[in-house]
């Protein structure tokens, strides 16, 4: 049965959802949602996921959102096909999962923020703050010297294999390096910038690139 996505394929969280199906091999359908004229705050889509936010997913008789429980979701379901990306022992896997909260409560709100003031705001005719801009790249280079720090003993976050942990950061990544054009945060750390080179070069991603 093919997966619904819900959800632009432009948008970050729904392209986390897509590179772990396209890892996994899961048949999908992108049903866009518009979120420049509100459709995700409609009566219809909030029957969906009433926090009007995407992306949504429906599995046959499952409708799951949050994107990085789905994530973890397909990652169990379809343990055994493709890479493993959860970690094949408890350490590992509790490792995993530092490093997903990690993504969504040090790294992803302060990339988010940027691009929103970078990106957003200026293509929809509002002004950017630049000391909300200068907050957060100062607090986001100092998570970066973090992951400096563990990426210059360790090929991937998690260890020495591609998981969720590091899937997860992909989507925002290459919003902050080409969207927002803050590469040099990457590429002026050496094992942080070899570390995407690699995450980036996957098939999957790829694919998924050729989507937007």
């Amino acid at each position: 049965m093919v997966v619904k996505v819900y959800g632009p394929v432009r948008a970050a969280c729904p392209q986390r959802v897509i590179a772990c199906l396209l890892e996994k091999w899961v048949e999908f359908e992108v049903v866009h949602v518009d979120l420049d004229s509100g459709e995700h705050k409609r009566s219809d889509f909030l029957l969906l996921q009433p926090f009007g936010q995407v992306p949504v997913i429906e599995d046959g008789d499952l409708r799951l959102f949050e994107s990085r429980a789905i994530i973890r979701y397909y990652a169990a379901k379809y343990e055994d096909r493709g890479d493993n990306l959860l970690g094949r022992s408890l350490e590992e896997r509790a490792m995993v999962d530092q490093w997903l909260e990690v993504e969504a409560h040090n790294f992803n709100d302060l990339v988010y923020n940027l691009v929103l003031q970078l990106v957003v705001f200026p293509r929809t005719g509002r002004h950017s703050d630049l000391a909300i801009v200068d907050s957060c790249e100062r607090k986001l280079e100092k998570v970066l010297d973090v992951y400096e720090q563990r990426l210059s003993h360790s090929a991937y976050l998690a260890g020495d294999a591609f998981t969720l942990a590091d899937l997860s950061h992909l989507p925002a990544l290459r919003y902050l390096m080409d969207e927002a054009g803050m590469a040099n945060l990457v590429r002026d750390r050496k094992s942080v910038s070899a570390w995407w080179d690699t995450i980036s070069s996957r098939p999957s991603w790829k694919k998924l690139l050729q989507l937007l």
